[in-house]
């Protein structure tokens, strides 16, 4: 059998041109085979003394795993959350630290075997998900703003839009609820009568109850779709009363870390799609535990795929293997460590972005420019 015979990891800080080119962190972990096969997973680390310690308790990590089997990796997934209690219970860093290994130790073990990654999680539901484009609002003029995203949606790549508000730049969307419902009506009239419009409220913005009703109500006159993280993921009371007040559907659950704070985020009944980072929230394994709490409340899971080309890969076999998916977040606009890291990026044609077949996570990362970009 395979064994692992070592594991490295390093951080990059690249410009992301679908955030105003704010600078963003990534941790990666690489995990090399007995027999020389590579894994990579990644770690959506954000900050830079969040980068480091992810890269520290990676190395630390490492050592529980060298010379165990690959193709134990959920066995060896269970092993290092219970091992790390003590630094990570129930998140923080060292779920940044245990995404990485994870993904990388299932992609290895994907390579090790031939197979795609959605074919060893027991195969596609479909052959595509529907795409849409997911950016950030950052023009002083709301005008450009909406234009530019019309844009996504005209050229037929991608059937809707998710814009961020309260983001870094001039946008200043989400602070005055007349001129955000005056920018989602002129984003109707670029985007046409059946595009998927969705808006994120932004954790740098504070919502009264009143305010997120009001606004939601005037949002779904021009067919919103969902309306994501209106308030912070404790704020249950007002979840349950927005619920009662408006019709489209409530997104949640981006913040939390683990199954059981999944599981919470749920009890409710208060959120329809349930946001999921596999950077962040255990890997491919925790992300798998999040599944089966989505299916069996009949709710929709989403992947937030907002960082690199391992994240994307990954989250579209994962999204591929439930039904409970309504569609696939994409950065529409090229970025380093979309379009630089693989020689062919991941990218939307006629509203749908098809499921990866090739063997591991389905992308070959180039790992020159990991170091290009290093931190």
């Amino acid at each position: 059998m395979p064994r692992i015979r070592e594991i490295t990891t390093l951080s990059v800080r690249y410009p992301e041109p679908n955030d105003n080119n704010q600078l963003r962190y990534l941790t990666f972990a690489k995990v090399l085979t007995d027999d020389g096969v590579v894994g990579w997973g990644e770690a959506i680390s954000q900050f830079p003394a969040a980068a480091k310690a992810t890269e520290a308790l990676i190395e630390g990590m490492a050592e529980w795993l060298i010379g165990r089997d690959i193709h134990e990796n959920v066995a060896l997934w269970h092993e290092m959350r219970s091992k790390s209690w003590w630094f990570g219970y129930r998140g923080g860093i060292a779920s940044f630290a245990l995404s990485a290994i994870d993904i990388a130790l299932w992609d290895a073990r994907a390579r090790t075997l031939n197979l795609s990654l959605v074919n060893l999680l027991g195969g596609a539901r479909v052959a595509s998900l529907p795409a849409v484009a997911s950016t950030h609002a950052f023009d002083a003029s709301l005008e450009a703003e909406a234009e530019r995203h019309g844009r996504y949606t005209r050229s037929g790549d991608y059937m809707g839009v998710k814009i961020g508000m309260g983001k870094a730049g001039q946008a200043r969307l989400g602070y005055d609820i007349d001129r955000d419902v005056s920018f989602l009506a002129r984003l109707r009239d670029e985007c046409g009568p059946d595009a998927w419009l969705m808006m994120d409220r932004g954790q740098s913005l504070t919502w009264t109850l009143d305010q997120a009703i009001e606004r939601t109500r005037r949002f779904e006159g021009h067919g919103l779709k969902w309306i994501e993280e209106p308030f912070e993921p404790w704020q249950t009371d007002e979840f349950k009363v927005l619920r009662g007040k408006v019709d489209c559907l409530i997104a949640g659950g981006e913040r939390e870390w683990d199954e059981r704070g999944y599981a919470e985020a749920l009890g409710p009944g208060v959120l329809d799609v349930v946001g999921c980072d596999v950077g962040r929230a255990g890997g491919i394994t925790g992300a798998l535990g999040v599944i089966r709490l989505v299916e069996r409340h009949h709710r929709w899971f989403n992947s937030h795929a907002w960082s690199s080309a391992v994240n994307t890969a990954v989250s579209i076999a994962l999204s591929a293997s439930t039904d409970r998916c309504l569609v696939q977040e994409l950065k529409p606009d090229p970025n380093p460590m979309q379009y630089e890291l693989v020689d062919d990026p991941i990218v939307a044609s006629n509203g749908r972005v098809a499921v990866l077949t090739g063997p591991g996570i389905g992308v070959e990362i180039k790992e020159s420019v990991l170091h290009k970009y290093r931190f």
